[in-house]
């Protein structure tokens, strides 16, 4: 297939038009086109408020060799046209060995889905562990905490069918390379379980919580339909190890507890844990599993109109077609931390994330069409295991609780928030009464109290958090305007641990295969999903199919 990059439209262009276009640039009639798959569409304005879409797609046609040995005899179609390179993602072929066990995943977020699910595809029947509900009765319990602040411990933004990914943007976009075909495999794979087929081609691809949490339940079917097992309430609680009669010294798994009680024999286990499993990290650090504190990002939520960011990006505050604007900005503190956005939610809501009693984390959710009056994105401030206080690998963990604990108390157990000009007062020392005045009101998930937030970070994290603010207000007019509000504690941006993992894929202990985010090796949902793919394809390269 034929390669065309740089295809630019203007975005209420029909299809007819993208063929001709394609068409055009190979010299060649639109009927000579036998198929055109659009490989990725940006949004291109930079004449704003005139807005285009920026294609890259493939097409097959006739004659292949020679219609492209025609166009590159013209310098200026070099760059944009060429014979396709795409990589088609292959899984690998079954190893040799028996496995006495079925291979058991802890953890059914992205990374333990995408695993558990291409296992059973390729006949290796795996056993999913979750230790919290099905994404139909989680929803429940989230709706029911957001409603009345009743936290379930093992049942709420972080735990449970899905991950906490299930309850965000759910975007797809990743910085990951892709060389091997696995991140167009994952958006494939939610397509084919419902999600929209844009999501193949946009340079910002996401699925919003509603849809994303049936494209999970549906996963879920297929690995059961598939001979896979799923099991909900079923919280891995001990790890159980035996010494290897391969090699004196190493030790291999043997076994987990499920509840304190259920013995399963396992000699292949994928630990998916997530950021937000920290009774298992502990439970893992006492089984002295190699791990180490890793760097991660803390911050605020921080909100404002969405028609001020549409304005900002599309020039103009209506955006029709082309949906809720987002934005990406990055800075440098002059004490030398990074301060960036992260997960940036357009037309969407601050949600209480939190997972555990008397501690309170932030997260951001849209829905798919994205369509709340607020856009709202974590704006962090990088923080590295010196901020910690403890050289102990699970130094990070207590690091965010401590600052749970803090918004937890500010705002009584609601999300505490705070207008930008107040808190930028209290960080120059000129702190004055907390109150909600200003233009707009915060869109959230759960009950919010105006408080002051900048007594729950670290001081210079505040200094960089002002100087990241302001400089982003030159970037986007009114980022910093000071009725912007931010809502604490964005504490769960990524695992402050890593557990290691050699090239197989395994521990140093045996059997062992730490995946995904909360192991240290993802960011995201994809990402997540991508690595879950890739300790798939380790355990299927050493293993036959279990029967």
């Amino acid at each position: 297939m034929i390669r065309i990059n740089q295809i630019k439209l203007k975005c209420d262009h029909t299809q007819a038009q993208l063929r001709k276009k394609a068409a055009g640039l190979l010299h060649i009639s639109p009927q000579d086109i036998e198929e055109l798959i659009i490989l990725r569409r940006s949004i291109d304005a930079r004449r704003k408020p005139e807005i285009f879409y920026n294609y890259a797609v493939e097409v097959r046609i006739k004659s292949e060799e020679k219609v492209l040995s025609n166009v590159l005899k013209h310098r200026a179609g070099r760059e944009q046209i060429g014979k396709s390179d795409r990589v088609i993602y292959s899984f690998p072929e079954s190893g040799e060995k028996m496995q006495p066990h079925r291979t058991v995943i802890v953890g059914a977020g992205p990374a333990g889905l995408f695993c558990a699910y291409f296992l059973a595809l390729h006949g290796y029947k795996p056993i999913l562990l979750e230790r919290g509900r099905n994404v139909d009765l989680r929803s429940a319990d989230v709706e029911e905490f957001w409603r009345t602040g009743v936290l379930k411990g093992n049942s709420n933004v972080q735990f449970g069918e899905g991950g906490a990914g299930a309850f965000s943007d759910g975007k797809l976009n990743t910085l990951v390379r892709d060389k091997d075909g696995r991140n167009r495999a994952v958006l494939e794979t939610f397509v084919k379980f419902g999600a929209k087929e844009s999501i193949l081609f946009d340079a910002k691809p996401h699925m919003g919580t509603d849809v994303l949490c049936g494209v999970v339940k549906n996963m879920r079917k297929e690995i059961l339909a598939l001979g896979g097992e799923v099991r909900f309430e079923s919280h891995m609680t001990e790890l159980m190890l035996e010494e290897s009669g391969s090699a004196a010294g190493i030790r291999r798994v043997c076994a987990v507890v499920i509840n304190g009680q259920e013995l399963l024999p396992c000699s292949q286990l994928v630990l998916a844990i997530g950021h937000s499993a920290r009774d298992t990290f502990s439970m893992l650090h006492e089984k002295q599993i190699p791990m180490e504190a890793k760097s991660f990002a803390v911050g605020f939520r921080v909100e404002h109109p969405q028609k001020m960011i549409n304005e900002s990006q599309y020039g103009r505050a209506e955006p029709g077609i082309l949906g809720a604007a987002s934005y990406k900005l990055t800075a440098q503190a002059q004490n030398g931390r990074g301060v960036y956005s992260f997960c940036m939610c357009p037309g969407g809501y601050v949600v209480n994330a939190s997972s555990e009693e008397g501690r309170l984390a932030v997260n951001g959710m849209s829905y798919s069409k994205r369509d709340g009056k607020n856009a709202n994105s974590a704006i962090i401030v990088s923080v590295t295991p010196d901020d910690y206080g403890s050289a102990h690998p699970l130094a990070g963990i207590e690091f965010q609780r401590r600052l749970e604990e803090k918004a937890f108390c500010l705002g009584e157990g609601k999300i505490p928030a705070q207008r930008y000009g107040e808190f930028k007062a209290c960080v120059e020392g000129q702190c004055g009464i907390t109150s909600g005045g200003g233009s707009y009101e915060p869109e959230c998930r759960g009950a919010y109290k105006w408080a002051d937030v900048s007594s729950i970070l670290p001081a210079e994290c505040n200094r960089a958090f002002v100087e990241g603010m302001e400089a982003f207000g030159r970037q986007i007019k009114g980022f910093n305007r000071p009725d912007a509000v931010l809502l604490g504690v964005e504490s769960r941006t990524s695992s402050p641990v890593r557990i290691h993992r050699e090239t197989n894929m395994q521990s140093l202990v045996a059997g062992l295969y730490p995946c995904g985010e909360g192991a240290g090796y993802a960011g995201g949902i994809t990402s997540a999903a991508m690595d879950g793919i890739r300790v798939a394809e380790a355990i299927a390269e050493e293993f036959t199919p279990f029967h």
